[in-house]
């Protein structure tokens, strides 16, 4: 089933093997993509990944910007840059969807705000280390507490961003509700301690992402496709998960495809496992029990092995997105169809000292230009 073809959205996919959003710090400083991008997500195309979803893309030039040398889709110049982004990508064969993420107070690096500003549900932050891999050090500063302001700018962000992917020529969004980013902290209880309309139970805590999905849905045409990633882990804490277990999975699954999603993609440290206890589904199998009809379910998180792959689709996922597996292979797909051996990971040849692009990651063997 991995290579059957599928649809996502409007979209037609040669097989359900896609490319995981990943961070990697190597856009300029002003934020603009650059042609070495758009050489590294092409080769992904071409070696069988039938969609690709790119790195968080921030939305603002306030708040969203999580880290440094993070590519942005708030100007003109990004717009202009991305085409050439998804220009490679189409002309290898495969659609491309933006992913736009707002960092929260997991940000790490804002050139768009004064001293180390975040801002988050509450005046909680992460109680973790920066990542050296993406430029940060030390612990994270006490964020803001969003106002109502706050929030409608963020949400206006989010609206304009996603019209500027679809000038530049991308297929689709995906909204990063996940790996404890601001809208995955809205559904955090821990996070999210507020005690008006946005805090309290999954009702509640759901209804600012909520809001986000439905005016990016209305703002789009419908033929762009709309996604969300889902997690209850975050980047800081990959072991929390929300209290109220699948009953909150159910309320956040169901409000957020209804609200507009055309997907849902979960990921999780290992999507193959139980999320909700040791007899639970995974969190891609609620997802598939929980959405509305027609929404898809892509799962990610640990799937590399082929095997596990195919038993994420058995349980009901639509697509399989790869991370780590990808950058390893990038014709992850072509190499599993043809039965050829792949790859195992090393972190020390892509993320380290910094998860920037390397050289040996591109086609042609070129550095990444020093911008």
């Amino acid at each position: 089933m991995l290579f059957d073809s599928t649809t996502l959205g409007t979209l037609s996919l040669d097989n359900r093997v896609g490319l995981a959003p990943m961070t990697r710090v190597s856009a300029t400083a002003d934020g603009r993509a650059t042609e070495e991008m758009a050489d590294y997500y092409a080769k992904f195309a071409d070696g069988g990944f039938s969609v690709l979803i790119t790195e968080g893309v921030y939305t603002d030039d306030a708040y969203s910007q999580g880290y440094l040398n993070q590519p942005g889709l708030v100007t003109d110049d990004h717009v202009t840059a991305w085409s050439r982004v998804t220009d490679a990508v189409h002309d290898a064969g495969a659609p491309v969807v933006a992913q736009l993420m707002h960092g929260g107070a997991q940000t790490q690096g804002n050139p768009h705000v004064d001293g180390e500003a975040t801002l988050a549900p509450s005046t909680v932050g992460p109680d973790a280390e920066k990542a050296e891999a993406y430029g940060g050090s030390g612990e994270f500063p006490e964020p803001k507490r969003a106002t109502e302001d706050d929030l409608d700018a963020a949400r206006d962000g989010f609206v304009d961003a996603a019209v500027n992917a679809h000038e530049a020529g991308f297929d689709g969004v995906e909204i990063h509700a996940a790996n404890g980013y601001l809208l995955n902290e809205f559904l955090a209880a821990d996070m999210n301690r507020r005690d008006d309309e946005y805090g309290g139970g999954p009702d509640a805590r759901v209804r600012y992402p909520e809001s986000v999905v439905s005016a990016v849905h209305d703002a789009v045409p419908d033929e762009f496709v709309v996604g969300i990633r889902l997690s209850q882990t975050r980047v800081t804490n990959d072991e929390y998960a929300w209290p109220e277990g699948e009953d909150a999975a159910a309320v956040f699954f169901e409000r957020l495809s209804a609200a507009g999603a055309d997907y849902v993609h979960t990921t999780e440290p290992n999507a193959t496992s139980p999320t909700f206890g040791d007899e639970g589904p995974t969190l891609a199998e609620a997802a598939a029990e929980h959405v509305t009809e027609g929404t898809t379910v892509i799962a990610n998180g640990g799937l590399g092995d082929p095997d596990a792959a195919r038993q994420a689709v058995d349980d009901g996922a639509d697509l399989v997105t790869l991370a780590t597996s990808a950058l390893a292979n990038p014709d992850w797909p072509d190499r599993v169809a043809n039965d050829e051996d792949l790859t195992a990971f090393d972190p020390a040849r892509f993320l380290a000292p910094k998860a920037s692009i390397s050289a040996h990651e591109l086609p042609d063997k070129r550095s990444p230009a020093d911008d």
